[in-house]
């Protein structure tokens, strides 16, 4: 009788009958999340209420309780938000509510197509997209006047530094983890090719995949092994990259846009500018008048082949209706409000996640926000998703376990011993590592 209760109570806002849409949200950006909510209730005028529930801040702690949920088939969950690797794993175990036709044409409208691509599978909407992430180029323009177009060059360009006896470091993420995955990622889809396709059929294992693969591996061991390169690049992630930078000894750096906000926020939340630096750009423990910040600047991602975008890995967070939910209609008409022009644009100026509607990139203050909004709109329009297949999780363990450290890699080993991993992960067989 008490989990009844505990049940209606979810379901129902009190004294109104109305019910209340359970809004599931990561921990970071929880207070933009539940504004939402309450913007929305107000505009539903009574027809529903969303109350927002927050879920761990790690991702995997994410998607292990909202698995669980799910399995158990718990009704009071409605609406969640999922990291963008995740829609193909819910969609096809069944947990989520493909968007019927009508919203998914309302979806699809105005939004980028990136983003959008990470919500399909199988040629269906199962997310919509609320916020995105992609990585540039940070670079310093004192060491680099002319900022690198591909990876060659910027590898070529951190070793005439090295050689001058200035800060030359390539800041990437290189530890084994999902960054790692990542990198791989958007280097083999900027050569041309991809890992595995949404029906599960290897892609790098002969003929130009296999070349792409080559190529993407060979750039990572040049990153990790020319002189000048960061000695711990192999347990490098994405806030090292910025230390790395705020302390004067990156030339470059490739990483998200939260990297600008930290360097002009005051410590102790930021890095103030980053240190000293002298003449030559070195960094000194003399108030020199000169920081980093004075020389910080940003440019589009490296290309891998010269001439052609780089097609840089999304990242984000989607919306999906459960498909345990009692009011999915319902739960479809919120999910419209919650990623709506103003909440994203709140996302984006209070949260530091970039919007997925277009619009909003010609908003004048998201590109106050956002002074890079262009390089950041250049890799949106140019952009790879992930390996949308529902093995995802286990392939991006053995590709950060294969290429981890980077600077051990041997590329031509690497197309046949990733696919022969990737092979064994989509059909479920063998150990993770």
């Amino acid at each position: 009788m008490l989990a009844a209760a505990v049940l209606a109570g979810c379901g129902a806002q009190a004294g109104t009958g109305a019910p209340v849409l359970n809004f599931y949200t990561p921990a970071d950006g929880a207070t933009q999340y539940a504004q939402a909510a309450k913007d929305c209730t107000a505009a539903a005028g009574g027809k529903y209420t969303i109350a927002a529930q927050t879920l761990p801040k790690s991702a995997d702690d994410q998607r292990l309780q909202l698995a669980r949920r799910l399995v158990a088939g718990d009704t009071a969950v409605d609406i969640v938000g999922i990291d963008v690797t995740w829609t193909a794993e819910f969609a096809k175990a069944g947990w989520l509510t493909k968007f019927p036709a009508d919203v998914a044409a309302q979806i699809k409208q105005g939004t980028l197509a990136g983003p959008l691509d990470t919500g399909t599978y199988q040629g269906d909407l199962w997310a919509a997209p609320l916020n995105t992430n992609t990585q540039i180029l940070w670079y310093r323009k004192d060491l680099a006047p002319n900022p690198p177009q591909t990876w060659d060059q910027m590898i070529q360009m951190s070793k005439d530094l090295a050689g001058k006896g200035l800060p030359s470091y390539i800041e990437v993420q290189g530890a084994q983890y999902e960054g790692l995955t990542v990198w791989f990622n958007t280097l083999i889809n900027s050569a041309g090719s991809g890992i595995v396709d949404e029906n599960g059929k290897v892609l790098i294992a002969d003929g130009a995949g296999k070349a792409a693969a080559v190529k993407a591996a060979t750039i990572m061991k040049d990153v990790a092994t020319a002189p000048g390169s960061d000695p711990s690049l192999s347990v490098a992630k994405e806030n090292d990259g910025r230390l790395a930078m705020e302390a004067g000894t990156a030339a470059f750096q490739i990483n998200y846009p939260f990297v600008y906000a930290s360097i002009n926020t005051p410590p102790p939340d930021g890095g103030g500018g980053g240190t000293f630096i002298d003449q030559q750009g070195k960094a000194t423990s003399q108030n020199t008048g000169r920081q980093v910040v004075n020389e910080f600047a940003w440019a589009p991602y490296p290309s891998v082949n010269p001439g052609a975008p780089a097609k840089v890995t999304l990242g984000g967070l989607n919306l999906g209706v459960s498909s345990t939910s009692l009011h999915k209609d319902l739960a479809f008409q919120a999910v419209q409000c919650i990623r709506n022009q103003a909440n994203q644009l709140r996302n984006a100026v209070d949260g530091g996640v970039p919007p997925t509607l277009e619009s909003l990139y010609s908003d004048p203050s998201f590109q106050q926000k956002y002074p890079a909004w262009q390089a950041i709109k250049t890799s949106l329009d140019n952009a790879s998703v992930r390996p949308k297949t529902p093995a995802y999780q286990s392939i991006s363990i053995v590709i950060s376990d294969l290429l981890n450290p980077p600077a051990d890699i041997d590329p031509q080993a690497v197309p046949a011993e990733l696919a022969d991993q990737v092979t064994r992960a989509e059909n479920s067989e063998g150990l993770v590592p």
